[in-house]
């Protein structure tokens, strides 16, 4: 797992500057602390900043190939690399190291972009190839590791991070309002998109080609379900064998590390499940990683405890108080790179620290599991709303709501006000966005906050008509569950959670995460099997909980499903946090002109004086604290200058004009 960056140039040779490379790489220290590579020559420049994980001793990048034209800077992990490497060698390739990165570069040599179909990873990486000047910058299938580009025509510039390319002292970074629209509707921004205006997101499953020296992007893989004749046709103790043996798989390639490999354990199903089958199959001596909460509603210590008393793994824990959640979030911010509406991202950040500590650079998670196997309530909740939307009057059907949300329905008073909510768009089953736009629809509630200005700059911008611009023709002739995993996966997943709460918060501390569940294999069977069998009457994730029966406590397969979360109002407002009273001060929004003055006023008010928040007043308050907390380290005070130097250790230096001197020694510090 590492940082890439890299600049290349479209007019005029002799333009790049090790400066500015080294600048960038400066910024991805915290990806890759222990190695870092240079290749430049006269027309592009492109760095890396390494964690070790495969290869420890020889795998320092750049990476070239036999004759020195291919030059490759990877982020990620190829997990069946040992078998692509066998074939490779078969075809007459030699190889310099045991890497992974390695492998990609033969690969790419070899087969072009075609190489993308038989990579089975995490990855984003870059090659140029110095002879023909093409340049080839490609990405995961699902958008488990970041790549961003800056392209103005005259010059491309990408890195794993936004901040890398904010540090080139030419690019002066804005404001996307259209970005902001589309988090207070859909939590985040959509394929492609980035809060920084001109600085886009290469998407998921996507590769991009230099063509007369213009973007042309590729998509190359897409989440697909099946449809009619599409769908297998087996039995369902046949699928839950098929799909075990994937799972276990899965595990054992991703298992693959010259470090130890580690899990982390919430005490839910989906990661016992994973560490219960490392436990058996591969690892008793398993060190595991959870999160404990000062808040009892958020906690759940006592299944993780069971899991402990059951496995014998070496557990440890970070106490996520409510002090220390509110104290990080500045610095999540730093790290996310976006708005954020809820502050779950914190504790991840907290916990990969305490792993990092321990000494483990890689773990395993029970991440996608829910979007793959139909975990989630909005899920169970779109097909209720779609047997209420038959009849629409009916007062018995949405009491099926009842039993899927029994702590909300709990108030007598408020049962009518809750059906109502639910029943927005009820008479529309057809809308694309049918399983969605509840959820949506209040969370777009949100830009009431907006300022005159933010609602002028959004004057005729529709979130969702950018949305269904994107979405595939095939969308329309799925079932109503599909679709809602779709959306969850293509929004949701890649954007939010493989992000913000993924790998943004792991990186911080130099941490790779591996997700066993979102091996496109299991992903592209779980596609074909049949919506009836992925939730059974309001049975979540049933294929899933019978492949895990065996390994298992009865107690951890039926505990009902507990959203991850994390304390919002008394982590901010009760910790008499400085920099909350600064960002959320009148004067400090009428600078910013993002939100209205008083209505955040009243907010603030109106949440110091109550118990308990609403779920919408807790979203508005962290997504505008947020925004602000955004908007003044990244468009106001951003400094493109390196808050320490960077250490190089490869320094491959092709320039035949402008060479800039003192860059040519081994380990020489760069500023």
């Amino acid at each position: 797992m590492c940082g890439i960056a890299g600049i290349i140039n479209l007019i005029e040779p002799g333009k790049i500057s090790l400066y500015n490379i080294s600048r960038m790489a400066s910024y991805l220290k915290h990806r890759g602390p222990n190695e870092a590579g240079i290749y430049i020559d006269d027309w592009m420049g492109i760095a890396q900043t390494r964690l070790s994980i495969i290869d420890l001793n020889d795998g320092t990048q750049p990476i070239h190939n036999e004759d020195n034209s291919l030059w490759i800077v990877f982020n990620g992990e190829i997990y069946n690399y040992i078998e692509l490497r066998r074939e490779l060698i078969a075809n007459g390739h030699r190889f310099r190291t045991f890497s992974d990165t390695e492998v990609v570069l033969h690969l790419y040599e070899e087969e072009k972009e075609n190489c993308l179909k038989k990579l089975n990873g995490q990855f984003a990486f870059a090659i140029w190839d110095n002879i023909k000047k093409e340049f080839f910058l490609a990405r995961d299938r699902v958008g488990k590791k970041p790549l961003y580009y800056f392209y103005n025509g005259k010059e491309l510039l990408f890195a794993s991070e936004i901040k890398a390319i904010l540090s080139n002292r030419k690019i002066h970074p804005e404001f996307n309002y259209a970005a902001l629209n589309q988090i207070f509707t859909f939590w985040t921004t959509l394929s492609g998109e980035t809060i920084f205006k001109n600085i886009k997101e290469l998407p998921a499953g996507s590769y991009l080609k230099l063509e007369k020296k213009k973007v042309v992007i590729t998509k190359y893989w897409d989440f697909d379900f099946a449809i009619d004749n599409e769908l297998v046709n087996l039995s369902t103790s046949d699928i839950v064998y098929i799909l075990k043996e994937l799972l276990i798989d899965s595990i054992a390639i991703r298992l693959r590390a010259d470090v130890p490999v580690g899990c982390y354990l919430s005490g839910g199903l989906d990661s016992s499940g994973i560490t219960s089958l490392v436990n058996k199959h591969f690892n008793n001596e398993l060190q595991t990683f959870g999160i404990r909460f000062e808040e009892k509603s958020f906690d759940e210590g006592e299944f993780q405890k069971e899991m402990i008393s059951n496995l014998k793994v070496d557990h440890s824990e970070v106490y996520a108080t409510n002090e220390i959640i509110g104290k990080f979030l500045p610095e999540v911010i730093w790290h996310c790179e976006i708005p954020l509406l809820r502050l779950s991202p914190i504790p991840l950040f907290l916990l990969s620290k305490l792993v990092n500590q321990k000494g483990l650079r890689v773990v395993l998670t029970g991440e996608g599991a829910d979007e793959v196997f139909g975990g989630y309530n909005i899920f169970k909740e779109t097909m209720i709303r779609y047997f209420w939307s038959k009849f629409p009057e009916s007062k018995m059907r949405p009491s099926l709501l009842e039993k899927l949300y029994p702590y909300i329905f709990k108030d007598e008073r408020n049962k009518a006000n809750v059906k109502e909510f639910f029943k927005f768009g009820i008479d529309k089953p057809d809308d694309p966005f049918f399983s969605h736009i509840v959820r949506w629809n209040n969370t777009s509630r949100l830009k009431r906050f907006f300022s005159d200005d933010t609602i002028t700059r959004n004057n005729g911008y529709d979130p969702y008509l950018a949305l269904k611009e994107q979405l595939p023709n095939k969308f329309y002739k799925w079932d109503s569950l599909t679709k809602a995993q779709y959306l969850e996966m293509k929004i949701f997943l890649s954007n939010y959670l493989l992000s913000s709460q993924g790998d943004r918060v792991a990186m911080a501390h130099s941490l790779e995460v591996r997700m066993p569940y979102l091996d496109f294999r299991i992903i592209e069977f779980m596609s074909k099997v049949p919506s009836y069998l992925k939730i059974v009457g309001l049975n979540e994730k049933s294929i899933l909980k019978k492949m895990l029966k065996d390994v298992l406590p009865a107690s951890i397969i039926k505990r009902p499903k507990h959203p991850y979360r994390a304390p919002i109002k008394n982590s901010l407002l009760n910790n008499n946090l400085e920099y909350v009273d600064e960002y959320l001060s009148e004067r400090k929004i009428r600078e910013f002109n993002l939100f209205n003055p008083s209505m955040v006023t009243k907010l603030k008010e109106k949440l110091t004086k109550i118990e308990d928040a609403s779920e919408f007043d807790s979203m508005a308050l962290v997504g505008i604290l947020t925004t602000q907390i955004l908007y003044d380290k990244f468009i106001l005070n951003f400094s493109s200058a390196p808050s320490s130097p960077i250490t190089f250790d490869l320094i491959f230096d092709r320039r035949t004009i402008n060479k800039e001197k003192g860059y040519l020694k081994k380990n020489a510090v760069l500023v």
